[in-house]
């Protein structure tokens, strides 16, 4: 079994919506549901030994569109959200984190080392990530507080504009240059991830933004669940002239298992082939050679193919990677020692 470093997942983000139901969030994970993606008995099934943990506050307005009668679709962003309520579910997120970590039902991990002890150990290596940041406040007075915490990689925005950048749309077809990019209070907020070692994500934001995280950071540049969007022309996918400034930069990108974003028509159908996964591989493979390329399911955020299903599935792909030639140091290398690299980079290790 190849083990796997997920870039990305939303299961704090399932585990806080049924704690605000009653559910206790310690046993839904560690003894396992039929709900979601991922628990730690299905992780430890498909190999899932660890992953990128996102904090993320929901949009409640946000519905997405139907496709057209040719496929076509366009979302309007989500409204901006208010700092206050944003901070308190962040910590609320926060909590779960920490709780999981003191049951051993995960370890939370602040290092590689780590990381890998976890791996060794058969316990889920989780690292806190936060996924737009509504929460931090504009002096960036608690982002010290989120890293003493644990947090140890954020986005500066999801699919929606704050204080300090904007997103992209949820739409298809259409270009990753949908707006702006960072705010003045954007590019202190890069300055200073780079200053704690907070690894900066590049998945939700404008390719205006992206180019201004580009000239800023000192760290790899990293998107860690976006694909291809020569292949799937979804503004959350990532152009040619992207991909090129993520390998120069000695950066990754994770391949995202939601089906919009890797399907030709971009549809939310789970009867996606495992060829889709593989086409998008290969592609960003040839073009930025195998160290740049990585894994970022979006479990409990998306739909994903049928034949993956949940975290349980996750050998799966191995196996239809290993079928298309990859080699098993290849295969070491897109499951988690592409992470590993980069994270040990941007955390200054």
């Amino acid at each position: 079994m190849e083990l796997v470093f997920d870039g990305h997942n939303d299961v704090l983000l399932r585990l806080w919506r049924n704690m605000k139901a009653g559910g206790d969030p310690v046993a839904e994970f560690k003894h396992g549901t039929p709900a979601g993606h991922i628990d730690a008995p299905r992780a430890k099934k498909g190999g899932l030994a660890g992953g990128l943990c996102a904090i993320y506050i929901p949009s409640g307005d946000l519905v997405l569109k139907e496709p057209d009668a040719n496929g076509h679709y366009v979302t309007p962003l989500a409204a901006p959200l208010d700092y206050a309520p944003s901070l308190d579910i962040a910590l609320e997120k926060a909590s779960i984190a920490l709780r999981l970590d003191r049951a051993g039902a995960w370890k939370l991990c602040r290092s590689i080392a780590d990381i890998r002890k976890a791996m060794a150990d058969g316990i889920f290596a989780a690292v806190m990530h936060m996924e737009g940041c509504e929460a931090i406040d504009a002096d960036l007075a608690n982002l010290d507080v989120f890293h003493a915490a644990g947090l140890r990689s954020l986005g500066p925005v999801w699919s929606r504009h704050n204080i300090f950048g904007h997103g992209v749309p949820f739409a298809y077809p259409m270009t990753t240059d949908t707006g702006p990019g960072l705010t003045e209070l954007g590019f202190e907020l890069v300055k200073a991830c780079n200053r704690l070692g907070m690894l900066i994500d590049l998945s939700h934001i404008t390719e205006k933004g992206f180019w201004d995280v580009a000239k800023t950071s000192d760290q790899p540049l990293i998107a860690s669940h976006s694909n291809a969007h020569a292949l799937t022309p979804v503004a959350r996918n990532l152009t040619d002239k992207q991909m090129d400034a993520v390998k120069e930069s000695g950066g990754l990108v994770g391949l995202n298992y939601a089906v919009t974003m890797l399907r030709d028509d971009a549809r939310d159908d789970a009867a996606t082939p495992l060829s889709d996964m593989v086409r998008h591989i290969n592609y960003m493979v040839e073009r930025m050679g195998i160290d740049h390329v990585a894994l970022g399911s979006d479990f409990d955020g998306a739909t994903v193919p049928r034949e993956i299903a949940d975290a349980a599935g996750n050998q799966n792909l191995v196996a239809a990677l290993k079928s298309d030639g990859y080699a098993d140091d290849e295969l070491a290398k897109l499951c988690r020692e592409n992470w590993l690299r980069v994270l040990g980079q941007a955390w200054g290790e």
